[in-house]
């Protein structure tokens, strides 16, 4: 049963929005929602949740209501993920209403969202790579490097400052991210925060401009004023060389990705790799990559054989 609850949807949305701002709501971690994450709430509420719901009661909105929206977003041509981060914020706020008990139903249990059935994100292959890096010019090919090579998140790379850069110990460390209205920000979780091993193929490249870009800058990858690269012109920049010279593009979610693979290949364990690209469990890198890591259908095979022969001579487990 429903509370009885007075509360429109696009009243509970436009305080969610400042609780989440002030930091008052958080996400289930106990972090504050990064600044990011809240615009897109606020967009996806103001497009496309509020037009339709906005002027139902809370405890009005049922889990139908909310299906023929996703049904009805899903008609369009809108991708399946977009389709469910539109979703999204209907999710945290029914969220919020539960935990404050002006709501005892939370209507946003048990939908039916697409699925995407795409093939998975590009990975490029170390020849690739160096051909893709090949066609820059030294600082957008810098930056692509630290892209591909170290496997920061974008707002990483741009919040990344001299001082988390440690060529002797060939570490570095993410201590922040960046917004481009907020400014520098914390990572996305408590994990985000971590050392990142800094492989000899950077090396070079990265010392090259310590020489020349420390003194005007505190930030690695600067653009030529001095502050963290726009990711929109550097994607310009890249693309366009990249189309002359007959190069499939690389974005820098698919650098991260294929920094992940470069691992993996070379046999780093999963839990490490789970710590350098700062996910919030093992399992979340498991998911993601599993299917890349080499011999495990093998091993399982084994794993099993050697069970069912222990048993099968009268062995005790």
């Amino acid at each position: 049963m429903g509370a009885p609850s007075a509360v429109l949807l696009r009243d509970a949305a436009k305080q969610w929005l400042l609780d989440a701002e002030a930091g008052v709501v958080r996400t289930r971690s106990g972090e504050r929602y990064k600044p990011s994450a809240v615009r897109g709430y606020e967009n996806a509420l103001r497009r496309f949740v509020v037009p339709e719901l906005g002027h139902l009661r809370l405890s009005a909105i049922t889990r139908k209501r909310i299906q023929e929206l996703v049904d009805k977003l899903a008609r369009t041509d809108m991708a399946p993920a977009t389709v469910a981060n539109s979703i999204a914020p209907l999710r945290v706020i029914f969220r919020q209403a539960i935990d404050r008990e002006v709501v005892h139903v939370n209507p946003t249990e048990r939908l039916r969202l697409p699925r995407d059935r795409r093939r998975r994100e590009r990975i490029a292959e170390p020849l690739e790579v160096e051909a893709l890096l090949e066609c820059l010019d030294d600082r957008h090919r810098l930056i692509w490097m630290f892209a591909v090579y170290t496997g920061l998140r974008k707002g990483e790379l741009q919040a990344l400052r001299w001082e988390n850069i440690d060529l002797d110990a060939g570490i570095l460390r993410v201590e922040h991210s960046f917004d481009p209205k907020a400014g520098l920000v914390s990572p996305k979780s408590e994990s985000g925060r971590r050392r990142v091993p800094i492989p000899q193929v950077l090396v070079p490249a990265v010392a090259a401009h310590q020489e020349v870009a420390q003194a005007d800058t505190e930030f690695v990858l600067a653009n030529s004023r001095g502050n963290p690269f726009c990711g929109s012109n550097v994607y310009r920049v890249s693309h366009r060389e990249w189309g002359k010279a007959g190069l499939k593009p690389l974005g820098f979610h698919e650098a991260r990705h294929t920094y992940a693979s470069f691992m993996i290949a070379a046999g780093v364990n999963a839990k490490a790799l789970s710590t350098y690209m700062g996910h919030s469990s093992i399992t979340v890198t498991i998911d993601r990559y599993g299917h890349l890591m080499p011999g495990n259908e093998q091993e399982a095979a084994m794993l099993l054989d050697a069970f069912v022969e222990k048993h099968a001579n009268g062995e005790q487990a």
